[in-house]
């Protein structure tokens, strides 16, 4: 009996083979990769040829994606990562303590936003004073555009951010 050996993590996979197990197209790998986020080895004939570990990366931004984090955010904790070889425990461990605390910060976010829904739907706005969208007279419209009672906009270092005050880039954020 022939014994086949076990896949290891630093076998090198063709496109192929990585569309086939991960489920994304070709095209969004080169774009994984023209954003820093995977890092295949080329042939001398300009082949792609992907670490298999390399589908732990993949699965953790679709992930991410389906969570709505930026890939610039998943890029920039990516760079933590070693990309010349298969991340250890210890790595994928430092990246998981780093994320925890964001996540939890949105996730505190999500569950604010839910309450002040749940809120505004019961009251159905039939009291302006006890609203916390609405304000009567518009007497929160000096204070600039936007509702004004819901948790400040936050800058990507947690810090409040009027609505007006331009993103990076000289963007101006959308209310």
């Amino acid at each position: 009996m022939v014994e086949i050996p076990a896949p290891k993590p630093t076998d090198l996979l063709s496109i192929g083979e990585v569309v086939e197990r991960t489920g994304v197209a070709a095209s969004a790998l080169h774009f994984y990769e023209r954003k820093g986020l995977i890092h295949p080895e080329r042939t001398t004939g300009g082949t792609r040829l992907y670490p298999r570990h390399v589908e732990r990366r993949i699965a953790i931004i679709q992930v991410a994606k389906r969570l709505g984090i930026p890939l610039s955010e998943v890029a920039e904790q990516f760079a933590t990562l070693p990309s010349d070889r298969m991340p250890s425990l210890r790595d994928w461990a430092r990246l998981n303590e780093r994320w925890r605390a964001r996540l939890r910060a949105r996730q505190l976010e999500l569950e604010r936003l839910q309450e002040e829904m749940t809120q505004c739907i019961g009251c159905g706005c039939v009291s302006l004073n006890a609203c916390l969208v609405m304000n009567p007279g518009d007497a929160l419209g000096a204070d600039g555009a936007g509702a004004r009672r819901l948790m400040p906009i936050e800058d990507e270092a947690g810090a409040p951010r009027s609505i007006s005050e331009p993103l990076p880039g000289g963007r101006r954020r959308s209310a």
